[in-house]
């Protein structure tokens, strides 16, 4: 938990530097934060009978928009015991027939794989990141049956289709119909998406959750539902088989971190991410530039204007520096070496440093450094101060959109985040997994814990509902239109950087003229910025714990407290 009186300003919502929009949540016990509502409850039920809460599978039957057992999770957990974290990888693997040679003889010229090309679907890593995340991290109090059973009534029974989840439902409606004949398995009965209020059932995905509750992970990666996927998948050209998905597993992973303002006086933030071939690097090779303009051009971001023109610039320059080395080095450690370590020394952080400009915006690329590159995301936290980072997609919105049949969920597009370039350390190989843009976070102090989504926002003492609240930018970190480009082009680091509306119009113009691709996110468009949630530890001043949530109003979401 992070000793709040040891932040700036204090931790008193009244004081905030961002007027939040909604309350912060608290509990005693446990808490559970969500971009959909009834996946919070179903996360709570579970908290309440003494085990981890099931909400990832609940998350697949309200939001399939964004997340589902087709697609690949990963998650970092804190043991409260032992004061460590630890993390797994739930990412599938590419086909081991898939090469480059054979997608250039399917007439994929281009330096990805298009997004509704079904050979941009990996082996979906979810289903057995749930039983490794249950397996490693679970209370042990509960069965997988008694798991998933919220998620399986639900599905069964249907429940209301929420806002900003019906948007994008109908937004898309043509790629969910033209991918496979199994179309119907994810419309209403009349063959529409569902609007606002509409009760949508899913009695196929609710079958595919008791084949894994009662079977394992073979229930999923062996017998009908393999075959129905593999079936889809090589009709549309691909080359996917029963051995490959048969030999998907998840793995237990070890956070690679950064150490944010730690010396001898004072313990810092540590920022904990999975490593490749997850992107989080990204956010710590950020970080430390962010750390090294204050040795470099002696400036400290935290006593910049929150938002101001100069905090601004400074985070974007950061980021797109981040972007530029982890697009070209971040890939599947097992095939090439990541340079983790130089790319977080301090050596080389200050020399990326350097290249910042503090008057403009300057071309960059992906430095050396040594000699010889959408989305659901929740937080839950149990009465015994145990701690999820959880995060799960099928990438472009439902992924490919391509149901196997009878099963009802749709298939990612994650192979598309492969570059198809000669020598590139993410290229294309059989067996390998591609980069992957998705990112759970975790930070702690000293021995203590705090989730935090956006730890500068929480560093200036927001907080965690207004840390989420507060308008963001992002470096074109929304997906391009699905059929068109993948990966290597999201996050462009030469590309437009897209601010939500609540920034200053003065400030984003003078970004413009230091040279900035400005573009302004309004109304629904804001789910560009992403979706996070918090959780976070704070003590009252009898010493107990206390959980402190937020959930993003960026999603129909929020966060609930453990009673």
């Amino acid at each position: 938990m992070i000793d709040t009186d040891k932040l700036n300003p204090a931790y008193d919502p009244h004081f905030a530097q961002f007027p939040s929009r909604r309350s912060t949540v608290f509990s005693a016990k446990g808490a559970v934060a969500t971009s959909q509502p009834l996946a919070a409850q179903a996360g709570l039920e579970i908290l309440n009978k003494g085990g981890n809460a099931a909400t990832a599978a609940a998350m697949n039957v309200a939001e399939p928009t964004c997340t589902g057992i087709g697609g690949d999770i990963f998650c970092l957990f804190w043991d409260a015991k032992t004061k460590t974290v630890r993390g797994v990888n739930g990412s599938g693997r590419a086909p081991k027939a898939l090469t480059l040679d054979y997608l250039r003889s399917q007439g994929i010229n281009g330096d990805t794989i298009p997004l509704t090309n079904l050979n941009s679907v990996t082996c979906p890593g979810a289903a057995a990141g749930w039983w490794k995340t249950v397996e490693e991290f679970g209370s042990g109090k509960l069965t997988m049956p008694e798991i998933l059973a919220p998620a399986i009534r639900m599905a069964k029974e249907g429940i209301p289709s929420h806002e900003l989840n019906s948007s994008a439902w109908k937004n898309s409606e043509k790629l969910v119909k033209n991918a496979s004949p199994a179309w119907r398995e994810m419309m209403m009965p009349d063959g529409n998406p569902p609007v606002a209020g509409n009760i949508m059932t899913h009695p196929e995905l609710a079958a595919t959750f008791e084949a894994v509750a009662n079977q394992g992970p073979k229930g999923f990666y062996t017998g009908r539902i393999a075959e129905a996927i593999v079936e889809l998948v090589r009709s549309g050209g691909g080359v996917l088989t029963l051995e490959d998905l048969a030999e998907t597993t998840a793995e237990v992973i070890q956070p690679i971190k950064y150490d944010f303002r730690k010396d001898a006086k004072d313990d810092g933030i540590t920022m904990w991410e999975c490593p490749p071939n997850g992107q989080g690097l990204t956010a710590l090779i950020a970080l430390g530039i962010v750390e090294a303009v204050g040795e470099v051009h002696g400036v400290d971001v935290l006593q910049l204007d929150f938002n101001g023109t100069q905090y601004l610039h400074i985070l974007i320059e950061a980021l797109r520096l981040a972007f530029a080395d982890t697009q070209y080095y971040v890939t599947d450690p097992k095939f090439e070496f990541v340079p983790v370590d130089q790319l977080l020394s301090n050596e080389y952080l200050q020399s990326r440093a350097k290249l910042i400009d503090l008057s403009k915006t300057v071309g960059v690329e992906h430095g050396n450094p040594i000699h010889s590159s959408d989305t659901i995301y929740l937080s839950t936290s149990d009465q015994e101060g145990n701690a999820c980072s959880f995060i799960a997609s099928n990438y472009a919105g439902f992924g490919t959109g391509a149901i196997p049949t009878g099963c009802g969920f749709t298939l990612q597009n994650r192979g598309s985040g492969f570059t198809l370039r000669e020598g590139h350390p993410n290229n294309i190989a059989g067996g390998k997994r591609p980069y992957h843009t998705i990112i759970p976070a975790m930070a702690t102090r000293g021995d203590e814990l705090g989730h935090v989504q956006v730890l500068l926002n929480t560093l200036r003492g927001f907080t965690p509902q207004a840390s989420l609240d507060a308008p963001r930018f992002c470096i074109s970190s929304g997906l391009p239109d699905a059929g068109t480009k993948g990966a290597a082009d999201a996050g462009n680091v030469n590309s437009e950087i897209w601010f939500e509306e609540g920034i200053a119009p003065e400030v984003i113009d003078e970004l413009k003229r230091m040279g900035h691709k400005c573009e302004l996110a309004t109304g629904y468009n804001r789910k560009i910025a992403g979706r996070g949630q918090v959780i976070r530890a704070v003590r009252d001043p009898s010493g107990r714990n206390v959980w402190a949530a937020g959930s993003d109003l960026r999603g129909d979401g929020c966060a609930v407290g453990q009673i």
